[in-house]
This record gives C-alpha cells, sequence and structure tokens, in this order.
C-alpha cells in the first residue's frame, strides 16, 4: 500500500502542507486502500489491485483547485464551440426532407384528405427556432 500514499504525495507536491491538504491526502489514501484491499478480496493480487486503483481514481485538478482556493475561471474553461449558421442550415435542410416525406406519404397513401399540414406547423419550429439562436449568437452582422 506504499505505492498508493507515494502515488497520493506526487499529487499533491505542489501544494502547500496546510491541514487541510493534509487531511485531504489522508482520506484519498484511505479510500484507496480501502478499494484495493476490496479488488484483494475479490480475487486480484496485490499488485493488480493497487494499479487498478491508481488508474481507477483519475485526475484531481478539482480538488487542487479548491484547496488552493482559486477555481478556474470562466474565462480560461475551454469554450463550446457552436456554430449557429451551420445549425440553421442543418434544420432547414432537414425539416425540408421531413416536410418532402410527409407530403409524398400523404399523396401516396391518403390523397383524398391534406393532413400533412398539421406536422408541417410542428417541424417548423426546428427551423424557427435555430433561426433565433442564429440571431442571439450574432447572426446578420453586416
Amino acid at each position: 500500500m506504499k505505492k498508493i500514499q507515494q502515488h497520493v504525495e506526487r499529487l499533491f507536491q505542489d501544494l502547500p502542507e496546510t491541514d487541510e491538504v493534509v487531511q485531504v491526502k489522508e482520506e484519498i489514501i484511505m479510500n484507496l486502500e480501502e478499494k484495493a484491499q476490496d479488488l484483494m478480496e475479490q480475487g486480484k493480487n496485490e499488485e493488480d489491485a493497487i494499479n487498478k486503483t491508481i488508474v481507477d481514481f483519475g485526475d484531481i485538478d478539482e480538488i487542487k483547485a479548491e484547496l488552493q482556493g482559486t477555481t478556474t475561471p470562466a474565462a480560461t474553461k475551454p469554450r463550446k464551440k457552436t456554430h449557429p449558421k451551420l445549425n440553421l442550415l442543418f434544420s432547414i435542410w432537414g425539416s425540408a426532407l421531413i416536410i418532402a416525406l410527409m407530403v409524398f406519404m400523404n399523396l401516396e397513401y391518403s390523397p383524398q384528405t391534406i393532413w400533412f399540414v398539421y406536422p408541417t406547423f410542428a417541424i417548423l419550429w426546428w427551423p424557427l427556432s435555430m433561426y433565433f439562436h442564429w440571431l442571439k449568437q450574432g447572426g446578420r452582422k453586416a
């Protein structure tokens, strides 16, 4: 279990040794050792159990940021790129194809009743909402 302690020490090496950091490290070590012990009880050998525990633990960037008292500002977080114009064009083409399918089905299977108009109104909400999203994101800038 010394390998788990060394791993946790390596993860926290760039943080100052405050009481809070020491407490968090001890808690993490205790939890990881319990998990490794559970894996050994399930039949894994000690080395495999420790390695699996370390791999499953993952990244501690959020814990480190919280312990440092600084959360990552919104400006440095990667922003999800949106493509409002592409979304608008996709919604227009998709709606046109769905409406064309509805017209075909209506004319082919029940030409005496014109029912394709009703789903058309529902389908047109998709490009309409994408249009307003595009405008909100700065569309029509000349």
